[in-house]
């Protein structure tokens, strides 16, 4: 597997692993069994990208390489093992979902960009990607999805995408893209979680 591939697919499954472990620490508060740990893990880490596939009419990522489903359920497990001994820190959680984030944009991006697709359909895939398994956790778990609340989340995704076309546009190998991306993107988050910074909330006036 050359260098560049070989590091776009463990950068992958280091994505879904982390978007797996905040996926199990966002629901933590439910009380849910083992199986419902596991299966909103999972969710959150894998299903960005497969409405992305879907979307594209790509094969399924993790149906070609299992080894992604596999690393997702490993990381819910283990993160559920772990809460039963550690109380983990909500900043650990804050800082998994937004790294997750700012990594699955970015790959999203570059997954679509890598089959031809032009700049506006990769930006969409990119922020479909990052926000997509959120969006599905939280409404399997009974929340507002986190992309609908005022944070700025779903800014934070496109700004990681954007990055990463803007960056291959102007002649960026893959892999350095990828870190400007992800580097935005996770600052941007990050920020707006230091200083609660968030777009406007819609009101209707009664």
């Amino acid at each position: 597997m050359p260098s560049a591939e070989m590091t776009l697919f463990v950068l992958g499954l280091a994505g879904v692993a982390v978007f797996s472990v905040s996926g199990v620490l966002a629901v933590g508060h439910k009380q849910l069994d083992l199986f419902g740990a596991l299966v909103l893990g999972v969710v959150t880490a894998v299903g960005g990208g497969t409405i992305r596939d879907l979307v594209l009419g790509l094969d399924v990522f993790w149906v070609v390489q299992p080894v992604f489903i596999s690393a997702a359920a490993v990381a819910a497990l283990l993160t559920v093992a772990a809460e039963r001994l550690v109380s983990v820190p909500r900043r650990l959680i804050l800082f998994a979902d937004a790294a997750g984030l700012a990594l699955f944009s970015v790959l999203g991006a570059e997954r679509a960009y890598d089959t031809g697709s032009g700049y506006v359909i990769a930006a969409v895939m990119g922020l479909l990607t990052g926000v997509a398994g959120g969006m599905l956790r939280d409404v399997l778990a009974g929340e507002i999805p986190l992309v609908f609340r005022r944070e700025l989340y779903a800014t934070a995704a496109m700004a990681a995408a954007l990055t990463y076309l803007a960056s291959r546009a102007i002649g960026l190998a893959s892999v350095p893209a990828m870190v400007a991306g992800v580097a935005i993107g996770l600052a941007i988050r990050l920020l707006a979680l230091r200083w609660n910074l968030g777009l406007p909330v819609y009101r209707t006036r009664r």
